[in-house]
């Protein structure tokens, strides 16, 4: 009546084993590291940046307890946070002599003491959010003016192309201000332009002005539409943040707006702090523009002087080149990019997907501009590089375009990467950085872990005290109950905040409950008169259906929470959704599995220790 057969007992055995392996990387704590990864996208590091960085540290007389490559970074390890913070700064210094230029970004992390053994089997530490291990603050200010400028630039470059189909000649088009200006010579090709402007051109107010041969119309954003642009560009900038943070794996983020043009990113629990900061720190946006190349401009380059309309940037070899300032195509037009090969030289190339109005514009610019160059440019962190500037040998129709230029496989693939997983509608400049350190969350964690401790030792006194034996079986289903959440939360790297630790508070009383109902229920069954073997069978029995009633009733709270809540709220309902379903698991399979061990093989029972 009361026996498993030998398959349970394996499962729970089994099940023990795995709760203890995979709680037990969270009992071996962290240490501080420094982390070093690439802060460009152009820089590649590799496995001799770990000797780079030994040879750093030993000239400055600091000792590091390992120093490991993990093909994205390397991180090296000490003793205590004095050694790690003199050590952030020295690597600083070495690796980048230019600070207002960084090659490599520097930043301090923790490392898992976890033994290499665990490790092995994938047995890892759970995250620990913002307020319990700490993690990386970022604000950042969108550049408003920029998201303004860069959508005159290119509403000029549509008005241009819009009287050009419109066979309505003009005089030129001149940014002025926050505004743009379009010449005439002739009144009546002034009123036609005017016209053909207002009806296509609804985000502007265009005003008639000048007399004679200086005849021009003025355009300006309306003010709705001015605001409308900047919510659109902080939009799309919280949008991209979002994309990144994904590429990163980081669970439980928090990325949102603050105030009229900042966005507050928090990545709690995240390990790799140095690549969070060089993807998130990245302000990529893509611009193409058409070479300056007449003869005069190039003796100006070559005198050291910029010509007016023209910008000097560099490319991927140092050398200069001039462009016109107009942008024919930004970010704003990409659908898509992925990494991909030459089919004639294969070589790694970077394959752009425009939308549709970034496809006619490609397809009218290359149509004019035959024989010309074009480049492509990409600005990382307020500094524009030239990618590649081909010749456009043929109008390129299809808004398909390949970027190449002696790009290694990985470059291309992490500037697909970066441009795929959003390009800012505006540059972002982090104005606040704040690495929140494991001391500060020291004290929450220490008094979380007493809190559970304590209701734990209460409930156990309680249950041992009314219920004798069967309340001791209780409490060390209560105690595995506790080692399986925390085996799963590690299995699943959720991140635990101090609402997840009220929930493994909250998870520990309802899992007694169970038990309480049970052994209630064997009670009223010897009360009745049945025999002590048959009300042991029949109050796990009978308790079942209540457990599970009020148990699913309770998971679907936690599901709609899941669903429906962000941050810490998700963070509460991922713990207490798991802990309802491991409490069910260890009050009932568990608890009758020891029953059943030690009461089962009694044959002849007379008496049950239940209070």
């Amino acid at each position: 009546m009361n026996r498993y057969p030998i398959w349970k007992y394996v499962v729970i055995a089994i099940t023990m084993v795995f709760g203890l392996l995979y709680t037990l990387p969270n009992f071996y704590g962290e240490a501080p590291a420094v982390q070093v990864s690439s802060g460009k996208s152009t820089v590649r590091i590799d496995d001799g940046m770990r000797e780079r960085v030994r040879g750093i540290l030993a000239d400055a007389n600091l000792t590091s307890t390992g120093i490991f490559f993990d093909g994205n970074s390397v991180k090296a390890r000490f003793e205590s946070t004095d050694e790690q913070f003199r050590a952030q700064a020295v690597i600083q210094r070495g690796l980048n002599p230019d600070p207002d230029d960084p090659s490599w970004i520097v930043a301090m992390n923790l490392l898992s003491n976890t033994p290499q053994w665990l490790l092995s089997i994938n047995a890892l530490p759970m995250y620990l959010g913002l307020d319990l291990r700490g993690g990386v603050h970022f604000l950042m200010q969108v550049d408003m003016a920029s998201a303004l400028d860069k959508r005159l630039d290119s509403m000029a470059g549509e008005a241009r192309s819009l009287l050009r189909e419109a066979r309505v000649r003009h005089a030129g088009i001149d940014r002025d201000g926050d505004g743009f200006v379009i010449r005439f010579r002739d009144a009546q090709q002034r009123g036609t332009a005017l016209t053909a402007l207002t009806r296509a051109m609804q985000e502007l107010t265009f005003t008639e002005a000048g007399e004679g041969d200086a005849l021009r119309i003025d355009a300006r954003f309306k003010p709705d539409a001015a605001k409308q642009i900047q919510e659109n560009a902080l939009s799309q900038n919280i949008t991209t943040l979002s994309n990144r943070v994904n590429e990163l794996g980081v669970s439980e983020p928090v990325i949102q707006r603050q105030g009229a043009d900042r966005v507050v990113v928090q990545l709690p629990g995240v390990q790799d702090t140095a690549k969070a900061k060089d993807i998130i720190g990245r302000t990529a946006t893509l611009e193409v523009r058409l070479v300056c190349e007449r003869p005069e401009e190039i003796a100006a380059l070559a005198a050291g002087n910029v010509p007016f309309g023209c910008d000097r940037y560099v490319d991927r070899d140092g050398r200069p080149l001039l462009v016109q300032k107009q942008v024919i195509l930004t970010g704003e037009n990409l659908n898509n990019a992925l990494p991909g090969f030459d089919s004639q030289t294969q070589e790694p190339t970077v394959n752009l997907n425009l939308d549709t109005n970034g496809a006619r514009i490609f397809r009218d610019v290359t149509r004019a501009n035959i024989g010309k160059r074009m480049a492509i440019l990409l600005f990382e962190k307020g500094k524009g590089e030239v990618v590649t500037a081909p010749v456009i040998r043929t109008e390129i129709p299809g808004g398909r375009v390949q970027i190449s230029g002696q790009m290694t496989t990985t470059e291309a693939a992490d500037t697909a990467l970066l441009l795929r997983a959003g390009s800012l509608a505006a540059p972002m400049e982090i104005i606040e950085e704040r690495t929140i350190g494991p001391s500060l969350g020291a004290a929450n964690i220490e008094k979380g872990f007493r809190s559970n401790l304590y209701g734990f030792i209460a409930i156990a006194i309680f249950m041992i005290a009314y219920y004798t034996i069967f309340g001791l079986i209780s409490s060390l289903a209560l105690a595995f109950n506790l080692v399986l959440l925390i085996a799963l939360l590690s299995v699943l790297q959720a991140t635990l905040t101090l609402p997840g630790i009220a929930a493994i508070a909250l998870t520990l009383g309802m899992a007694i409950d169970a038990n309480v109902l049970i052994n209630e229920r064997i009670r009223e069954e010897l009360r009745a008169g049945v025999s002590p073997q048959a009300a042991i069978s029949l109050g796990y029995e009978h308790a079942w259906r209540t457990i599970l009633d009020s148990n699913v009733t309770t998971l679907i709270a936690g599901l709609a929470l899941l669903i429906f809540g962000s941050g810490p709220i998700r963070g509460f309902a991922v713990v207490h959704c798991l802990g309802i379903l491991t409490s069910m698991f260890s009050a009932v399979v568990f608890s009758r599995g020891i029953v059943n061990l030690w009461f089962g093989r009694q044959k002849k029972l007379t008496h049950v220790p239940i209070g």
